[in-house]
């Protein structure tokens, strides 16, 4: 598998890591749900080149994650927004700081808390079952072929074991 060739694999986390599977591009993202919208703020915050920083953010404008939107029309300026496709990211992002919080953390805990604005509790991401609502581990899922499933002479590994 090449990774340019991830998007025309018939495995949806192949797919989706061809938009999103770069460090920067995650960390672009994670900025973007905590409230950044402008190059220069992304820039600076990132450290990161700005041409690599360009074609990050040109890639999710084409894939549909984030919109420009113009700020400012003379000189024409624009911000980068998430779309409600970029907006679906928003568990995925939670579940990797969940993780990292637990797993590389240091002694002074974790950087920042995310609190549920409906109770004004601290919160954890958790992943529940849509059909019944009980919550779901690795071992709780089995994994069958969909219908989207194009034969590439490779079958899907079984389920974790206990």
């Amino acid at each position: 598998m090449r990774w340019e060739e991830l998007d025309q694999q018939p495995c949806s986390m192949a797919r989706t890591l061809a938009v999103i599977g770069d460090k920067w591009t995650l960390l672009i993202l994670r900025d973007c749900f905590l409230g950044v919208r402008r190059f220069d703020e992304f820039e600076r915050r990132l450290g990161v080149t700005r041409h690599l920083l360009a074609a990050r953010l040109k890639k999710l404008v084409e894939y549909g994650v984030l919109t420009r939107v113009a700020y400012q029309h003379k000189p024409l300026r624009e911000e980068y927004r998430l779309t409600e496709k970029g907006l679906e990211l928003h568990p995925a992002i939670l579940a990797l700081v969940a993780w990292g919080d637990r797993h590389m953390a240091d002694q002074r805990g974790a950087p920042v808390v995310h609190v549920h604005k409906g109770c004004g509790k601290v919160m954890e991401p958790v992943t529940v079952c849509s059909e019944c609502g009980e919550r779901v581990g690795a071992r709780d899922v089995e994994v069958r072929l969909g219908t989207g499933w194009a034969d590439a002479g490779v079958l899907p590994a079984r389920s974790v074991e206990r």
